[in-house]
């Protein structure tokens, strides 16, 4: 049984957690450099973003998880350190100080960085924040999920409890996200830690399988970023028998990591930059999973349908008109749809045309801080979800002058 438990990313064994403001961001109020560490030397994996223009801590991170093993996760906040000529010596320079204060191989060090893209990030205000970081480790996943938000407007993490092997394990994560965030693949810093022993193959299979369904299913704005990755960390201190093939325990693991994943995409999506509301599409009956997932996606990335669902206006022909235009091979003609939230679900289209329905209570179930787009597409079985937010005036404020 997978149960929601408190921790974040120091629910698991082994995992302390803090964060710290060294500098990087002109208030002293947000911390700006954060720290996840293992007692063991644990399994690791990662996704990276496909952006062609990749920071270069993604470039570090790749490097030292060829070996499929960490120990520690760096991430500053404030600078993305991208685009800049010494931005590998930097990344580098993050690694080895961080491993030399916690007395690692800077080989085992993850290192992330988030903010503005082009502007050179100095290595001084980590360099003196790092000692303070190490000492402020404990029960701290919040501070650290503080450290590396943007503009994000509230902290991200989940942690929850299940049984493998005979062993209790945990798996908990922390999440920044709000802007930026487009498939594929995941345009977001996601932090994974869990005492469950798993061989490093296998959990880069699981979590290279779940991202599809879950953080590939998740758009802001429709742009990808630059710097983006989810990491998992796997010290193995549960002491269950380590998994090491597909199985009973395999998939315990991959449901758990599942109740993760998708709580912080739905957290991530609902705090998109300037919305008001998550809104999830939940397409089902279709032929195939690529079909239902295309059309879910369709629908979330649509502008003009984020904007209705902003002002509460249950203007379904926005949904029909991003499923035709998705590439899906669908038939339109057998499409319903439906709204739904805390306030109620009304059908406002069924097999591709419009039905009479009441709008006032249309506009009571739109008013809900979370909307469900329900298609149903009515020709198989298969079905996907996709998450997003609308789109409001705030959005542009926020874009505007973000780097000033």
């Amino acid at each position: 049984m997978i149960k929601i438990i408190e921790g974040g990313v120091t629910a698991a064994k082994g995992f302390s957690a803090g964060g710290v403001h060294c500098g990087i961001r002109k208030s002293r109020e947000k911390r700006d450099l954060s720290l996840i560490f293992s007692e063991k030397k644990a399994s690791a994996a990662a996704v990276y973003t496909t952006n062609l223009v990749k920071g270069a801590p993604l470039v570090v991170t790749k490097r030292h998880l060829a070996t499929g093993e960490a120990q520690a996760v760096i991430c500053n906040s404030g600078n993305a350190n991208t685009c800049n000529a010494d931005g590998i010596e930097i990344a580098e320079k993050m690694s080895s100080l961080l491993a030399k204060e916690l007395g690692i191989d800077e080989n085992d060090v993850i290192v992330a960085s988030t903010g503005v893209i082009g502007q050179r990030l100095d290595i001084a205000p980590i360099a003196s924040g790092i000692p303070e970081l190490v000492k402020e480790l404990g029960d701290k996943s919040a501070e650290a999920a503080e450290g590396i938000m943007t503009t994000d407007t509230r902290l991200k993490q989940v942690a929850v409890s299940f049984e493998c092997g005979g062993k209790e394990c945990k798996i908990g994560g922390i999440a920044k996200g709000s802007g930026m965030i487009h498939p594929n693949m995941a345009t977001m810093l996601v932090f994974i830690t869990t005492d469950c022993a798993i061989s490093s193959q296998m959990l880069q299979r699981a979590l290279s399988s779940d991202v599809q369904n879950t953080f590939n299913m998740i758009s802001i704005d429709g742009d990808t970023s630059t710097n983006d990755m989810v990491t998992v960390l796997a010290n193995g201190m549960a002491q269950n028998p380590e998994i090491t093939e597909e199985g009973d325990d395999y998939t315990e693991f991959m449901r758990a990591l599942n109740t993760v994943t998708v709580h912080l995409c739905r957290l991530i999506a609902g705090d998109g930059e300037g919305a008001t509301k998550l809104i999830e599409c939940k397409v089902t009956g279709a032929s195939d999973e690529k079909t239902a997932k295309t059309v879910a996606k369709s629908v979330v990335c649509s502008s003009l349908t984020k904007a209705a669902m902003f002002g509460s206006d249950a203007n379904w022909g926005r949904v029909l008109c991003a499923i035709g235009y998705s590439g899906a091979d669908v038939d339109v003609n057998k499409i319903d749809v439906s709204f739904e939230s805390a306030a109620g679900v009304i059908p406002v289209c069924e097999n591709g045309a419009g039905i009479d329905f009441s709008e006032e209570k249309a506009k009571e179930i739109l008013l809900e801080n979370e909307i469900i787009i329900n298609v149903a597409l009515k020709s198989g079985e298969a079905s996907a979800c996709a998450w997003g937010c609308d789109l409001t005036y705030d959005y542009v404020k926020i874009n505007g002058d973000y780097r000033t």
